[in-house]
């Protein structure tokens, strides 16, 4: 995971840093990056024409160790410092923005570019507040964002994203706090964690999907847990659905109501309908195992029913209006203050996945392709999040997760289905990248 913060936790970790390892150090570490940085979007450095915008504190520092190691490559460089920038940069291969970072409290107009010019941002593109991602002045879109040490709340929330571009990291040796962290792929280094000793019921799943008009999204629920590394899965649909699909002998198809109490967790929602209100409620009462509640599970009758056990919701943008979430510029805010309200982990799906937990945790997705918008893919997300609970996750790590890993599913069919993949897609290019996964105690 990579640590993200505010201007105050950044701060207090730059400043235990530079006791540890000296301003120079880390000034250096800094430059160092950016200047690596650069050569990974140009390709070769000499006799590339490079533009440094400096500005006067640490950022500008950073941007000036870059330019002098660019120098070195081989680089024609120009440094010119925030007073004395043009208008526009015509001339240049690459504009490295130095000019403010963390503590910009002022409106800042970058110089504009050219079309091909392509742009570096240090730490944060100038012209941004870093804790609430609100536009100051004019920033220049970056083409990438080297953040440095920590991620910061304007990275992934507010306008500003518009103008970050691809988000990059560099922790420089500091240290940073992981109560809200950026998911990466080296996360999923043990989501299936296997046991020598398992059985069929020691990862089970309970599945409360599927009606007359959506039964294929009980299949797609069970696809995503099946995937995910459920060992069994009890499907209960509204109606008789569940006999007319054709599902892996690892589903049993359930006719008595309620829910076993062998199940490790349930997942409940997907493709009921709204007339399921009623018979979804019954079984849902007093729940004392785990549940991940999606789509038709998402009501204000249903989201405060009273549990004893963990609970996933995961909203789309629809849905989380419809539990009372205000979606505002700072949507961190907004999903905290649900998860609060509601005593549960809130996954609100989007380009940028945002997972709090009830004390405010946070954990972010920012994998996801356009791939994943089409209906379906959050009924196999639903799915997954029920297998990493039945798994032994904790509530926050099993939704962000399997977030993470649905996102790369996504992006792994992008070349291949274009901007839409099929949800039945998704579910199928799973089992490829769980495989790789799987570590056994």
């Amino acid at each position: 995971m990579i640590p993200l913060v505010s201007v105050e936790m950044m701060r207090d970790c730059d400043r235990r840093a530079v006791e540890r390892h000296g301003v120079d150090t880390l000034v250096r570490r800094a430059g160092v990056a950016v200047a690596a940085q650069a050569r990974q979007m140009l390709g070769t450095l000499y006799g590339r024409r490079i533009a440094v915008v400096v500005g006067p504190g640490l950022n500008g520092a950073d941007g000036r160790v870059a330019a002098r190691t660019l120098r070195a490559r081989g680089s024609l460089v120009d440094v010119v410092t925030v007073a004395q920038q043009p208008h526009e940069f015509s001339r240049h291969d690459l504009v490295i923005d130095a000019a403010f970072g963390l503590g910009c409290r002022r409106d800042y107009v970058a110089p504009r570019v050219t079309p091909g010019t392509r742009v570096l941002a240090v730490d944060l593109p100038s012209g941004v507040d870093a804790d609430t991602g609100r536009i100051l002045g004019r920033p220049l879109a970056a083409d990438v964002t080297l953040a440095l040490g920590a991620l910061k709340f304007a990275h992934v929330d507010g306008p500003a994203t518009q103008y970050v571009g691809e988000l990059r990291f560099a922790d420089l040796g500091i240290e940073a706090p992981l109560d809200s962290a950026l998911i990466t792929d080296h996360d999923l280094a043990h989501y299936v964690r296997g046991h020598h000793d398992d059985h069929k019921w020691r990862h089970a799943v309970s599945a409360l999907a599927g009606s007359t008009l959506m039964p294929g999204a009980a299949s797609l629920v069970c696809q995503g847990a099946l995937c995910a590394g459920a060992s069994m899965i009890r499907l209960e649909s509204f109606g008789k659905v569940a006999k007319s699909l054709a599902l892996p002998p690892e589903v049993v198809r359930v006719r008595e109501a309620g829910i076993d109490p062998r199940s490790r967790s349930v997942v409940a929602g997907p493709g009921l309908g709204a007339d399921a209100a009623s018979w979804l409620r019954d079984r849902l009462k007093d729940l004392d195992v785990a549940s991940v509640l999606d789509a038709d599970a998402l009501t204000p009758q249903l989201v405060t029913l009273a549990t004893r056990a963990p609970r996933v919701l995961t909203p789309h943008i629809k849905e989380f209006e419809r539990l009372g979430g205000e979606i505002t510029l700072q949507r961190i805010a907004a999903v905290r203050s649900l998860a609060a309200r509601t005593g549960s982990v809130v996954l609100l799906k989007g380009p940028i996945t945002i997972i709090s937990s009830e004390d405010g945790r946070l954990r972010i997705v920012n994998a996801g392709t356009p791939a994943l918008a089409t209906a379906g893919t959050g009924d196999v997300l639903a799915g997954m999040i029920g297998a990493a609970l039945a798994r032994g996750h904790e509530p926050l790590d099993a939704a962000a997760l399997s977030a993470q890993l649905h996102a790369r599913a996504g992006a792994a069919l992008l070349p291949y289905q274009g901007a839409s993949a099929l949800a039945g897609s998704v579910g199928a290019v799973l089992s490829r990248f769980v495989g790789a996964q799987v570590h056994t105690a």
